[in-house]
């Protein structure tokens, strides 16, 4: 029986360790190196917009969900200025946005655009980037 307890344990661990990232995490890993995921106390050190004005920008152009996550694959993988949701003067500030094609998967970009949406913007919080 303790032989069964054993193996059942280590398979569950293995499968724990295995298992894909979650969209919090790849938003993390991935998207939080440029974007910030709260509130900036100083604007001045960004490099690009953070996520939740990011975000409120889609959700106004696309409060579908479906619609925004498919905006955003396409976004990450091909930016462009026409597709833009940002004023152009954050266009001119931060610069375009650098495709992620070999940077992301489809399956963590599925995982990403979907995380982003549920959670951001935060509850009760804006974010104005001058």
């Amino acid at each position: 029986m303790k032989l069964k307890t054993n193996i059942f344990l280590t398979l569950a661990l293995l499968n724990i360790a295995n298992a894909a990232p979650t969209g919090e995490a790849l938003v993390k890993s991935k998207c939080s190196i440029c974007h910030t995921m709260t509130r900036p106390q100083d604007i001045s050190k960004l490099i690009a917009p953070p996520m939740m004005g990011v975000m409120r920008h889609v959700k106004m152009a696309y409060p579908d969900k479906d619609n925004a996550v498919a905006f955003i694959k396409d976004y990450v993988l091909n930016p462009s200025s026409k597709k833009a949701l940002c004023k152009p003067q954050k266009i001119k500030r931060f610069g375009l946005m650098p495709s992620q094609k070999g940077n992301v998967t489809k399956k963590e970009l599925d995982d990403i655009a979907s995380w982003m949406f549920d959670s951001f913007p935060l509850k009760g919080k804006k974010c104005q980037i001058k």
